[in-house]
């Protein structure tokens, strides 16, 4: 069980602080605004070469209650790039992952 509750969680998240301000659009259903923490890391990726290569990797945190029935093809804007998200990582305290793909 979770320390914090939803409305401490949301804190972390918010726009006005370290979140930005996200359009959620899940599968066949209608877009909502949302927020969360949006980073775009750089992984390295070792394809059987000599040399490795970088590849980006945008994710999003956002509170749970946000995107309780998230899946795979769900559609997430942000800063006015689409993404389509990829997988979903509910970390069973109240926040979820989205990992996307840039559109």
């Amino acid at each position: 069980m979770a320390v914090e509750t939803d409305t401490e969680r949301a804190i972390f998240v918010e726009a006005d602080d370290f979140g930005v301000s996200v359009t959620y659009t899940p599968s066949g259903g209608t877009a909502t605004t949302i927020e969360g923490l949006f980073d775009s890391d750089f992984q390295e990726v070792d394809a059987g070469g000599a040399v490795t290569f970088a590849i980006s990797v945008p994710r999003l945190l956002t509170l749970t209650s946000n995107v309780s029935n998230a899946a795979e093809g769900d559609g997430v804007t942000i800063a006015s790039v689409n993404y389509t998200v990829l997988s979903v990582f509910d970390d069973g305290q109240g926040m979820t992952g989205l990992r996307l793909e840039k559109q």
